[in-house]
């Protein structure tokens, strides 16, 4: 049977999308829907909420979403310790009831729910999006997300740059405020700097934060063709990202690894890696209190035989933080946000960047 086609108009277009590089009236297949993470759909809001209720456009501004809205969205599963955790179903059709599973437009089936959050959005599947790559032929195929496809046998090559990352106890332990810090002052000192999101669910924002606070250039998972990362596309996307991000040689690279170190993103995947360990010049860990601070030291030593640069995130946020954490575990503690500036200056001095940058200005 021919697949079957029709045109709609869409109101928001999430950022999962932004490779499609789509308009307003969307061409959709309404039949033989593919069923696999990263394929784009047009859906139907079904009902209103009062917390966590925006989409993030391909624009990077947050808009609100409402009952009745018709969204653009793509498949994808999420375990978020914070937020909702869903998957993906066995098939999808029109007229289908998913859910929206974070504020970038990921579409599945929601599996558990944060108090914090509410309800998700239901959606109702009108269709999946076309695109038409045949030039001169009206044949449709299938949009996903992304750029390009994800080489899981890509090699790395840093090229010699040095490598930042940052990583955290948990999400929302502070990883991308310390990433903006330390980019921040970065720039301020001169250095061209790149960044990436290696790790976590498709959302912008991060890396759209690290361009305002100087990046010269940026890249997400989502660009090749990941919703969500995994144990076993984590290793891949980093070495992809790191070799393309290294290219025209910029100062340094900062990333930040979404997630926590122990959680289901694959964090520890890509730490577990000894090529990718050995590209690291210097990894930053986010603590949320002294307790996680201790645990995440540990597991950085212990098990992936890293020694933490510096602690920052909440645990830092008064004397009293780091004070324990300096005495009890013998690693500078800066917070990113009373003390930006040296926290960058101090990861600026470890990589030895520092005598570079002074030798720029003298010249």
């Amino acid at each position: 049977m021919a697949m079957q086609m029709r045109t709609v108009v869409v109101d928001k277009i999430a950022s999962i999308a932004q490779a499609c590089g789509l308009g307003h009236e969307i061409r959709i297949a309404t039949s033989d829907i593919p069923c696999e993470e990263g394929v784009v759909l047009v859906v139907e809001i079904l009902n209103n909420k009062s917390t966590y209720n925006t989409l993030e456009l391909t624009s990077g501004r947050m808009a609100k979403v409402s009952r009745g809205d018709v969204i653009v969205g793509a498949l994808g599963h999420r375990q978020a310790l914070f937020g909702y955790s869903g998957h993906i179903p066995e098939k999808v059709e029109a007229g289908d009831v998913l859910q929206v599973l974070n504020i970038g437009g990921v579409l599945g089936v929601c599996d558990s729910v944060n108090p914090d959050k509410g309800k998700p959005f239901d959606c109702r599947v009108l269709g999946c999006v076309l695109q038409f790559p045949f030039l001169g032929e009206r044949i449709g195929v299938p949009a996903k997300v992304g750029h390009r496809r994800l080489d899981y046998a890509a090699s790395l090559e840093t090229h010699g740059v040095p490598v930042v990352a940052l990583a955290g106890t948990c999400m929302e332990a502070g990883k991308t405020a310390a990433a903006c810090a330390i980019v921040s002052r970065m720039r301020h000192r001169g250095l061209s700097v790149h960044a990436f999101k290696a790790t976590g669910v498709s959302l912008r924002r991060d890396i759209l934060a690290m361009e305002d606070s100087g990046a010269r250039r940026s890249m997400i998972f989502t660009d090749l063709g990941i919703v969500t990362t995994t144990a076993t596309s984590g290793p891949a996307l980093t070495r992809t990202m790191l070799s393309e991000m290294t290219q025209g040689r910029p100062d340094v690279v900062v990333f930040e690894l979404g997630d926590g170190i122990l959680g289901a993103y694959g964090v520890e995947s890509i730490l577990a890696a000894e090529d990718i360990r050995r590209a690291l010049s210097a990894v930053i860990l986010s603590a949320n209190d002294p307790v996680a601070a201790w645990g995440g030291v540990k597991l950085l030593r212990e098990r992936f035989d890293i020694e933490p640069c510096a602690v920052t995130g909440p645990a830092t946020d008064n004397a009293v933080g780091v004070k324990i954490i300096e005495e009890q575990m013998g690693v500078r503690a800066l917070n990113a946000m009373s003390s930006g500036a040296a926290l960058g200056d101090h990861i600026i001095d470890s990589l030895g960047l520092g005598a570079q940058f002074s030798r720029a200005v003298s010249e």
